[in-house]
């Protein structure tokens, strides 16, 4: 999984991008002092490894991860080559899914473009940007499908497809908001449109704001909030500056200032569930002397489909999948025990994967 994190300048992007991946980007109080993208891997925390790895104490475990690109904030023009943003648009076309960080704070020592927070305003000038910089992608497919309709009629759809995305793009919405068809869908996604991708707003607020325990009545993250919602995408409130500090923190340490915080997870945690939410990801397990590991597949895979995540013949030679939850794992103890309860399932080619199996793929080539 990919994640862009986009926003204006100095909105705290790049502390984010510090706190999520133990990095050292630079960051500062003046704009574009992000001035290439930055690009980080961050091992997806999940205790059901660290059972597994306690109880078979393998040679590796090797969790799932995710990769955050931090691009240069996105002013006013960048889709026409303003600031710094347009040179660093084409990595956002490569991710999964955004994260829009939105300036919920007030500092006079850090300088905001446009002149003080406002997230509702800010939201719209970088969705507008995303919005600008597609609309010249689906001008070009339109005329690519024009000239193809000539030899082949099936172009003229798509042609017309994408004319209407254009207009709704004109009015300013995100061509995820556009209503289509399933096989529309599947048509306009292969034009790598910015705003067609899902989002997570980051609602970033002060230390003294995100420590208050009413924190999302705050108006700037409320703000935020109801964007989110009105839109049906995701919203979160963060604390960048603080998720820094904690992921400097020695383990033991950081569960005492998250509870200090009223929190019970880090930003960190609670923005990569919203990820695997919003892209509808569910992991499995594998287990075993060498290898204890996480694999990251779509929610509704079939088990052969998640045999080839692993190697392309152990899904050409799927026989069947000893699958036992790992809730269940937990509960009885060992596997042997989980057998003795009846809790170890052997499923066929039509058993849909679940978050937390813990599976062995039986095949034979």
């Amino acid at each position: 999984m990919k994640l862009g994190i986009v926003g204006l300048p100095n909105v705290g992007k790049t502390t984010l991008f510090n706190a999520l991946t133990n990095a050292d980007a630079e960051s500062a109080s003046y704009p574009y002092s992000t001035l290439s993208a930055n690009v980080g891997v961050v091992q997806v925390p999940d205790r059901r490894l660290d059972y597994l790895t306690a109880m078979h104490s393998p040679k590796k475990t090797t969790p799932a991860t995710i990769e955050f690109v931090d691009i240069a904030g996105l002013a006013r023009g960048a889709s026409r080559g303003e600031g710094l943003g347009n040179k660093f648009l084409s990595y956002i076309r490569m991710t999964d899914a955004i994260i829009h960080v939105v300036r919920c704070f007030d500092d006079p020592d850090i300088a905001h473009v446009e002149g003080g927070a406002d997230p509702a305003r800010d939201i719209e000038i970088v969705d507008l940007e995303l919005i600008l910089a597609d609309v010249d992608m689906v001008q070009r497919r339109i005329e690519k499908s024009r000239k193809a309709a000539k030899g082949d009629k099936k172009y003229i759809h798509e042609a017309e497809l994408f004319e209407r995305l254009l207009k709704h793009l004109d009015g300013g919405a995100p061509a995820r908001s556009m209503d289509v068809t399933a096989e529309e869908y599947d048509v306009v996604r292969t034009s790598e449109l910015i705003s067609l991708k899902p989002v997570i707003y980051v609602a970033n607020m002060g230390e003294k704001e995100f420590s208050s325990p009413d924190r999302e009545s705050n108006a700037y993250c409320r703000a935020v909030m109801d964007h989110a919602e009105r839109e049906g995408s995701r919203a979160l409130a963060i604390c960048a500056k603080t998720e820094q500090e904690i992921a400097g923190l020695p383990d033991e340490d950081k569960a005492l200032f998250l509870a200090d915080l009223g929190i019970e997870e880090s930003g960190l945690n609670r923005l990569i569930r919203q990820s695997y939410s919003l892209l509808g990801l569910i992991s499995f397990l594998t287990t075993g002397s060498d290898e204890v590991r996480a694999w990251t597949v779509n929610a509704g895979t079939k088990a052969p489909r998640a045999a080839g995540k692993i190697h392309s013949d152990i899904e050409r030679g799927f026989i069947r999948a000893e699958i036992v939850s790992f809730d269940d794992l937990e509960s009885a103890g060992s596997m042997a025990a989980a057998k003795e309860h009846g809790k170890v399932r052997l499923e066929g080619k039509e058993y849909v994967m679940r978050d937390g199996d813990v599976v062995n793929f039986r095949f034979n080539v």
